[in-house]
């Protein structure tokens, strides 16, 4: 995410990286913009894109490794956006190609700046 967080300073966007005093530890705040940023990495946080795929083998273990980081994201992110904050996740199959980088941090300012009603949480 190098290149994108150099990208989102170019840009104009100041922000701090992996704020340990919010949940979660997100990559990326904005405080100008109420706005968190967690990069994902498709394996580890359960994207159904295919680097999310899970190995042949100790498949239950896996399993149940990627289901309690899940819970774990979500349960981070409803404590966050109950605090006010606007949050978005970018995953790696995202950002991994140059051309994909790009449409995705053009669509990525977008949220930043014009952030839509964040999804309930219960």
């Amino acid at each position: 995410m190098e290149s994108a967080q150099r990208t989102l300073y170019r840009q104009g966007f100041r922000f701090r990286k992996n704020v340990k005093d919010l949940p979660g530890k997100p990559d990326i705040v904005l405080h100008k913009y109420k706005t968190i940023i967690f990069v994902h990495g498709c394996f580890w946080h359960g994207h159904t894109c295919k680097r999310g795929t899970l190995p042949k083998t100790n498949q239950e273990f896996w399993v149940e490794k990627i289901v309690r980081n899940t819970k774990r994201d979500n349960n981070n992110i409803c404590q966050l956006r109950k605090k006010g904050w606007n949050v978005i996740i970018v995953w790696q199959c995202e950002i991994r190609s140059i051309k994909n980088r790009e449409i995705r941090l053009e669509r990525l300012f977008k949220e930043i700046t014009e952030p839509s009603p964040s999804h309930q949480c219960y």
